[in-house]
């Protein structure tokens, strides 16, 4: 498939791991693909926290990760670039160990995705470096895995300036 052409519906159905690649049609959005692909990961939270309890969720999380990495390989290669912009399992994954790891608060969930969306645009060092450095699906994976890591960093900061603002 050539880049300049976006992929279709025809192809997320075509192979298994364009439909998990792509975030089961997010990534098929023309605008800020990476914006709903982050998003998808709140309704799959929710689900998680609800039926699978914090061992299922954690399990989910792992395996999101791990077959993300094979379908970013399989979806960027059909795709001509290893971290096609339709590529949103990446966000999915990562935002789902940050929405893990903040709890259930909306307001805390909400501030995580604006970090975690700053993050995984802007790509403060190490990231950029990586994402450069590696054109496959653990490439892919990485650099989203590093903006979580950011944003977990960034809320554990500011939780404890807050609650030191408090005391």
């Amino acid at each position: 498939m050539n880049l300049a052409t976006a992929p279709t519906v025809h192809f997320l159905f075509r192979h298994p791991a364009h439909f998990i690649a792509l975030g089961g049609g997010a990534g098929l959005a023309r605008h800020a693909p990476g914006t709903l692909g982050t998003l998808v990961a709140f309704p799959l939270a929710w689900l998680l926290r609800e039926f699978a309890g914090d061992t299922g969720f954690v399990i989910a999380v792992c395996a999101a990760l791990a077959g993300g990495v094979w379908a970013a390989q399989v979806t960027g290669q059909a795709l001509g670039a290893p971290d096609h912009g339709s590529i949103v399992i990446d966000e999915i994954a990562a935002f789902l160990l940050v929405l893990f790891l903040v709890g259930a608060d909306p307001r805390r969930e909400a501030l995580a995705f604006l970090v975690f969306r700053a993050f995984d645009i802007f790509k403060p060092p190490p990231i950029r470096a990586l994402d450069a450095a590696l054109k496959n699906g653990i490439g892919v994976m990485l650099d989203d895995v590093l903006a979580a890591a950011y944003t977990l960093v960034v809320m554990a900061v500011g939780q404890r300036v807050l609650a030191w603002l408090v005391a």
